[in-house]
């Protein structure tokens, strides 16, 4: 079975390697040439743990290939993966540009019988175009080739994807044929090998799953951080709610942290699409318009404390700022909280001295010098008024707080994710600040 992925982003790369992984042979396409010439060195695009490993086993193996012309694979081509981007349009629908581009090219170019599997995030009826594109296609070459559309979302955590992928929850996969099933059922066999299922669907449902998924994860996360604005204001403590909500296992624990509001290339875009195609049919969806209101706020909530710690005089104080990237484990910067805090706290006249152990490479490619790039945390430190916490790294989690009191100017932390305790911040004269609890300064 010859397989193409289109699409070598986040989602493309890691499914075709780690497929690569499991003995099967890929052919990656992508119309970036500078992207795939690194691919072709083993350098991955992407920050994903493990994944450059991977990458550079199977290209040893001949598991995997890369190349820039679709056309010129196409009619080799057993099953075509379309794993192209779907960013936002201006109304925050999902463009569908690249997705049909790639239809276009199957449908030119296609000489036999293929699966193509729409790997992207899109709305419901995408397959149904993605059909009529290819079948558009066939019918100017005049030429009967038969083919199935299928959809098969993803569910894969930035800095946990391989895990994810290797060891699934579930797979779902659209189909409408019984032999786009059996082909799928031979791809994923070794997937499932520890009882996960694969789930077939309608396309249809499976498409509205995705966005399902993700619509329901953002909704806790927005509903946590408005409880937990309202515990401030009540004197409870969010970190205790939590508690004892996730316990009940009708709600479990997951996706229950508050914090300075949720980013990243799924959760954003995919509560948008979703509220934009129920607008198109006519169906408000009032809790999404909700959860993506609260998150917004949310984006601001350290500004929001800082600014009244300092009475509104910000103009020229010195922040540290730890963390850029969305969440840890990645350097995607893709409608993070950082982006929105930086921009409030410039706005303010603000003087910005940030560190992450990944993202400043891509930070500066999305927003240059606004802030000052520090080698480490502790450079984030000397002599600033306000320590604020974003991504919640790993190596953040453990502060030499007799340091951080030495360094600054004024010891003032601001917790965005909650992951200090506030009694040894106080203990060693540091104010202390977090998210959902009235804090004893």
């Amino acid at each position: 079975m010859k397989i193409a992925i289109v699409g070598t982003g986040y989602v493309g790369l890691v499914t075709a390697i780690c497929l690569a992984e499991v003995g099967l042979n890929l052919i990656c396409v992508d119309v970036d040439e500078a992207k795939i010439e690194k691919l072709k060195k083993g350098i991955s695009p992407i920050y994903e743990p493990g994944l450059d490993d991977m990458l550079q086993r199977n290209i040893a193996k001949e598991k995997l290939f890369f190349t820039t012309s679709l056309a010129e694979a196409m009619p080799d081509i057993d099953v075509v993966f379309s794993a192209v981007g779907t960013p936002p349009d201006e109304d925050g629908s999902a463009d569908l540009k690249y997705v049909l581009d790639v239809a276009r090219t199957i449908g030119k170019n296609m000489q036999k019988y293929a699966l193509v599997i729409t790997k992207s995030t899109v709305p419901v009826g995408t397959a149904k175009m993605v059909r009529d594109t290819i079948q558009q296609e066939l019918d100017q070459r005049r030429v009967h080739i038969e083919f199935d559309v299928a959809s098969n979302p993803e569910f894969l955590k930035e800095g946990d994807a391989i895990n994810d992928f290797m060891k699934p929850d579930r797979i779902v996969c659209g189909i409408s044929s019984p032999k786009a099933q059996q082909i799928l059922e031979k791809i994923y066999a070794p997937f499932v090998l520890n009882g996960h299922p694969v789930v077939f669907t309608d396309i249809a449902s499976a498409e509205m799953i995705k966005y399902a998924a993700n619509a329901m994860l953002a909704t806790r996360i927005s509903f946590m951080n408005d409880i937990a604005n309202l515990c401030e204001i009540v004197g409870a403590d969010i970190n205790m709610v939590r508690r004892g909500i996730g316990s009940d296992t009708r709600i479990g624990s997951k996706f229950l942290y508050a914090g300075a509001g949720y980013g990243g290339s799924c959760f954003p875009k995919d509560v948008k699409a979703l509220i934009k195609t129920a607008d198109e049919y006519g169906y408000s969806l009032e809790i999404l318009k909700s959860v993506e209101k609260v998150n917004d706020k949310q984006k601001t909530i350290l500004f929001d404390k800082l600014n009244r710690y300092y009475n509104g005089n910000l103009k020229d104080k010195c922040i540290a700022l730890l963390g850029l990237a969305f969440k840890p484990n990645t350097d995607d910067m893709r409608e993070a909280p950082a982006l929105s805090l930086i921009e409030k706290l410039k706005d303010a006249g603000c003087v910005i001295y940030a560190y992450d152990p990944v993202a400043m490479e891509e930070s500066k490619r999305k927003i240059g010098n606004a802030v000052h790039y520090c080698k480490n945390l502790y450079e984030t430190l000397e002599n600033a008024d306000a320590l604020l916490l974003v991504t919640e790294w790993t190596e953040f989690r453990i502060l030499d707080l007799k340091k951080v009191k030495t360094l600054m100017k004024n010891a003032v932390v601001f917790d965005g994710r909650n992951i200090y305790n506030e009694q040894e911040m106080v203990n060693n004269g540091i104010e202390y600040f977090c998210i959902g609890k009235k804090t004893n300064n």
